[in-house]
């Protein structure tokens, strides 16, 4: 009886906390997808019902633009610059990188 007692507890702490600890991970899915919703709202504006459950519908399915990566948009950025004197070439690349 002793044993079983501190076993019964742990068990029933462990059971409690793990939806706790399922729930933290998921917050960022869940923002994403209302920021999502709200920007696929925004576009639907101005639409008959129809209309817009289609076009919010599609715009939900669509997957984001891939964010090009640092290295190839730093060869953009260098190919943009050919021909510039050191100084402006430096000037526009930083500008460029800094750019979305």
């Amino acid at each position: 009886m002793k044993k079983l007692l501190p076993l019964l507890i742990l068990s029933l702490a462990a059971t409690v906390a793990t939806p706790a600890f399922a729930a933290g991970s998921d917050t960022k899915s869940t923002e994403a997808k209302s920021s999502k919703m709200a920007e696929c709202n925004a576009k639907t504006k101005g639409m008959s019902k129809d209309e817009a459950a289609k076009a919010r519908s599609e715009c939900m399915k669509a997957k984001p633009a891939a964010k090009p990566s640092s290295s190839s948009k730093m060869a953009e950025c260098n190919a943009k610059t050919k021909g510039m004197s050191k100084a402006d070439a430096a000037k526009a690349r930083s500008e460029c990188m800094k750019a979305t």
